[in-house]
């Protein structure tokens, strides 16, 4: 009897306990889906349904009662969508496209920004407005985005309006993108809900690489550093040296790639073992050579959606230099503010956004074609990301102020002999990070080959070892992904 409360129990929503996918609980959750997967597969509503009514399950062990938002922002977006596409009207269609504003920036709105407004208010007039006791539901801002490019895509003529709300549904709750991206648009994800889906020998072994990576990514890199390196530092910088700043600086790069990068990783594959393609959110970041390349290469979904839905319809670059200057501003300082209620993350934006202006004065010149140029740019620009990272992570102004002081005028390299004996593990995982995030893409290329060639045992032992080893690594506590914040 015990038994069967532990196994109800486990099966309810415990805001202590999300289902997260390096939980063992998302790994029975999966096997049990892809068990019964077979029967579904080739039956398309019936696959639909399946996988519609297990992502709500998952969603509700993620976030629980908020599953109604999710539902009622569903119903809100695909009602909106119609009214938009049988409108008679160019001001007809507006006026729905206003209300899809209304409804889905005012959700984020209240449930993200309302006590960063009333602080806010509070700092500058001093006055007493009291706060509200608001929960953050775990992936609004992705789950927002997405089904906010349903209306969108009809207004802009690139999508008809779905005739089933199951359909709509699924695509906003599938799952392994669902609380953390990447942001799929209507346009991209639709048209693959009612296709027959085919699984062949190249797809799982690409989709097994990504797992393997993500959750090595995460659940040793990232979680890792930071629980014995990057918290340290960030929540008290003023007890370490200014190298040991600068060393948390390049360790909260990593951590924050692995992590995220991590996530869309593991997305992406479990969503390929089920027959759904998903879109590359991440292409080696830190290598890029320019501000503009890296965010041709970081975030790849939210970068273009801010891209197309916000900066080119504010007129992008068709409007002359000093307007497209201004609109990359806007675009980078709501960017910033999507990632978080804090100052903080707008500065962050803000300072993206000056150095993308940047980059569009310097982007003309002939120099800056050269490999030296290119070389250097590579370096400036890994270097000028890490400083934003500063304020990103930091949970407040005085704090990424005293780090840059620290590394500034305490920088003590002497303690650098030091710092590898103290730390050996972060020490290897940061060089080793590192070193694969630049190694060329023939490498995973190769290994993709050789799985696939393995047979389906080898493939699930060589799974098993990856989850043995984050068994083994991991910290008394799972530690949620980054972007859960968001």
């Amino acid at each position: 009897m015990n038994l069967i409360n532990e196994i109800v129990a486990s099966l309810k929503y415990n805001p202590q306990q999300p289902l997260l996918f390096n939980s063992s609980f998302f790994l029975f959750f999966f096997i049990a889906i892809l068990l019964l997967y077979p029967i579904v597969v080739t039956k398309v509503r019936v696959r639909t349904w399946y996988l519609m009514l297990i992502s709500m399950y998952f969603y509700y062990k993620t976030s629980g009662s908020f599953i109604l938002l999710l539902v009622i922002t569903s119903l809100a977006n695909y009602g909106l969508g119609a009214g938009i596409y049988h409108a008679k009207s160019r001001a007809g269609k507006r006026s729905f496209l206003l209300l899809s504003l209304i409804w889905n920036l005012g959700t984020l709105g209240y449930f993200k920004y309302t006590n960063f407004i009333f602080t806010t208010i509070n700092q500058i007039s001093g006055g007493q407005l009291p706060l509200i006791d608001v929960v953050l539901p775990v992936g609004i801002s992705f789950f927002t985005f997405q089904t906010w490019s349903y209306t969108l895509d009809i207004f802009f003529g690139k999508l008809k309006p779905l005739n089933s709300f199951v359909d709509f549904s699924f695509f906003v709750s599938f799952f392994p993108q669902l609380v953390a991206g990447p942001i799929v648009r209507a346009s991209y994800f639709i048209p693959q809900i009612n296709r027959k889906l085919v699984l062949d020998q190249d797809t799982i072994a690409k989709a097994l690489v990504l797992i393997f990576s993500g959750l090595l990514k995460k659940g040793v890199i990232a979680d890792y550093l930071s629980i014995n390196f990057v918290d340290r530092i960030f929540q008290s910088p003023a007890l370490f040296s200014g190298a040991e700043n600068l060393l948390g600086v390049y360790a909260y790069a990593m951590q924050i790639y692995c992590d995220f990068s991590g996530y869309s990783d593991i997305a992406i594959g479990l969503a390929a073992l089920m027959g759904f393609s998903l879109p590359v959110n991440f292409l080696s970041p830190y290598r890029a050579s320019s501000i503009t390349d890296f965010w041709r290469r970081w975030h790849i979904s939210l970068s273009t959606w801010l891209r197309d839905y916000l900066y080119i319809p504010l007129g992008g670059n068709q409007k002359g230099k000093t307007r497209q200057y201004i609109n990359l501003m806007i675009t980078m300082l709501l960017g910033g503010l999507w990632h978080g209620a804090s100052w903080n993350f707008v500065f962050w934006g803000g300072l993206h956004g000056i150095a993308l202006a940047f980059d569009k004065l310097l982007g003309k010149l002939k120099i800056m074609q050269s490999k030296l140029m290119q070389a250097i740019g590579v370096v400036a620009t890994f270097h000028f990301v890490c400083f934003c990272w500063i304020f990103f992570r930091s949970p407040d102004f005085s704090t990424s102020w005293l780090i840059i002081n620290r590394i500034f005028t305490a920088f003590n390299a002497a303690i650098l002999h030091q710092w590898v004996p103290k730390y050996p593990v972060v020490a290897m995982l940061m060089v080793a990070g590192y070193i694969f995030h630049w190694m060329p893409d023939i490498v995973e290329l190769s290994f993709e080959k050789v799985l696939r060639r393995t047979p389906i045992l080898l493939q699930s032992l060589l799974l098993a070892i990856v989850i043995w080893i984050l068994f083994q690594a991991r910290s008394a506590d799972i530690q949620p992904f980054i972007y859960f914040q968001f």
